[in-house]
């Protein structure tokens, strides 16, 4: 059977189309990128590099192996860490969609038939196979800008999979350091409570002698009460810290106890506590500032979209395959193939729907340029914020430790003297409570501070280098120290 004649020949056909190809061109968009107090260019797009094993070896550095191993669990047990994860995923495949409207179809298909045909007078099969192609010329760009804001959105949503992680981390260590250091606390009020129990002891062994008025064996007493509350108030806190760090990390409550009192957390390193200044750079790191830069230029691209979809559009189809005939004697094949038809589509009137779209496109736009610069300022506002409180305590903890070892002293010395005789209970009971306080301010204080570091982290999206160049600016609280802050490891990519 000889093959169909196609309708317009292919050579014609290709310059037909020469004028629109020429004529094809993506229309323009608002800015994609936007000024702000961020630097232009994105040195480190991703905390740790975008890399896992980076932000494990960010905390691992501390020296404090139960607590990494706490974050790695948390990360694997964290629902917004999973809920992040899938959003990325399902931005990687918006994104496998989007391109595939920039690329030429393909369908296979087959057929058979058996019926009466009158070219051969009789009942004949008819069976056929072939390749369908069809393809929509992106004249104006509309397929991509749905590309590009697909892609925009791929990577917000995978720096916003960091930034779940980033945030477990810190919370995983601020209730770590939290615990660590409400435990010391309640090391200090036990050790009180044993002197205040000593002192009722021999202030009622006084009384009986009469030496001591009942009055002060009384204070004495209620004194040793007091600092059984205090000491049950202090645990409390702590066991609640454990059933948060539970909470995160989905760990057995039994086990985590065993291993928190087997193990004596690392003291911090005062040199990676001094921190004065963060590269500005650092700010760009941040993931909500990285998606919110991101959600800009996917927003750019789809005002370009909607002011495609005003413009006509071009689609192209054909088809190759093979077809069998066979009708009782007669049996024969041939290959068969066409070229079109070509359709274009030209907007006329749509009651005003796709101006609309781009009306609609622009304020999204508008929306995301307020939102990315209101991020900005909220990012390097929490910097200065995290800095200055880091910088207030480490001012303060001098004094404090001072403080602390002058009352301590002091308490030696009033015990002393009343167990001369030369000092009353009040005086002893006044000055223990002074240096009780003295203490749990210091260990407040340090809590404090580790606090103020790990909001910093959080702060900076993920942790900084201290030596990064950033010839331009930097976000400085008031100076705690002139040491350098620590830099992370080098980090590999990684991804989810």
């Amino acid at each position: 059977m000889p093959s169909f004649v196609p309708r317009i020949h292919l050579q014609r056909l290709v310059l037909s189309l020469v004028p629109l190809a020429l004529a094809a061109c993506a229309l323009p968009r608002p800015p994609a990128q936007l000024a702000s107090q961020a630097p232009a260019s994105w040195h480190a797009a991703l905390p740790h590099g975008g890399s896992v094993a980076g932000l494990e070896r960010w905390w691992q550095d501390l020296g404090d192996p139960l607590l990494a191993e706490l974050i790695r669990e948390a990360q694997l047990a964290s629902p917004s860490v999973a809920q992040a994860q899938s959003r990325f995923e399902q931005a990687r495949a918006t994104q496998a969609a989007a391109r595939s409207a920039l690329l030429p179809s393909l369908d296979a298909q087959a057929s058979a038939s058996r019926g009466f045909d009158q070219e051969v007078a009789g009942i004949a099969n008819v069976a056929q196979v072939g390749l369908q192609a069809g393809w929509e010329v992106d004249l104006f760009g509309k397929n991509r800008a749905a590309a590009d804001a697909a892609r925009e959105r791929l990577s917000g949503a995978r720096a916003q999979w960091h930034e779940a992680r980033v945030s477990v981390a810190a919370e995983v260590a601020l209730q770590y350091s939290g615990w660590r250091h409400c435990s010391r606390q309640v090391a200090i009020l036990q050790s009180d409570l044993q002197s205040r129990a000593e002192t009722a002891r021999l202030s009622r062994d006084s009384e009986r002698a009469g030496f001591t008025s009942p009055a002060n064996a009384a204070l004495a007493d209620a004194s040793f009460s007091d600092g059984k509350v205090r000491v049950a108030q202090q645990q409390l806190q702590c066991d609640i810290g454990i059933k948060t760090m539970v909470a995160l990390t989905g760990h057995d409550e039994a086990d985590l106890r065993t291993r928190l009192q087997a193990t004596r957390a690392a003291p911090m390193n005062e040199q990676i506590l001094r921190v004065h200044s963060i590269p500005a750079q650092a700010i760009a790191q941040r993931p909500d500032v990285f998606a919110a830069e991101r959600e800009v230029a996917a927003a750019s691209a789809e005002v370009g979209g909607a002011e495609a979809e005003r413009y006509p559009s071009l689609s192209l189809s054909g088809s190759i395959g093979r077809m069998y005939l066979g009708a009782g004697d007669i049996s024969g094949s041939a290959n068969i193939w066409t070229i079109g038809p070509v359709a274009v589509s030209l907007p006329l009137f749509d009651g005003g729907r796709r101006a609309a779209q781009v009306t609609a496109a622009k304020a999204r736009y508008d929306a995301a340029a307020v939102a990315y610069r209101g991020q900005v300022r909220q990012a390097v506002g929490e910097v200065e914020e995290a800095l200055t409180r880091l910088a207030s305590t480490g001012e303060r903890r001098g004094d404090a430790q001072r403080a602390a070892d002058g009352y301590r002293r002091s308490l030696t010395a009033t015990e002393a003297l009343w167990r001369g005789g030369l000092a009353s209970q009040l005086d002893l009971e006044n000055t223990r409570r002074t240096a009780l306080a003295s203490e749990l301010a210091l260990v407040t204080l340090e809590q404090e501070r580790v606090a103020a570091w790990i909001q910093l982290y959080r702060a900076a999206g993920g942790g900084w280098d201290a030596n990064a160049p950033d010839p331009e600016s930097s976000l400085a609280g008031v100076d705690s120290a002139h040491a350098p802050a620590r830099q992370p490891g080098a980090a590999e990519a990684g991804m989810p």
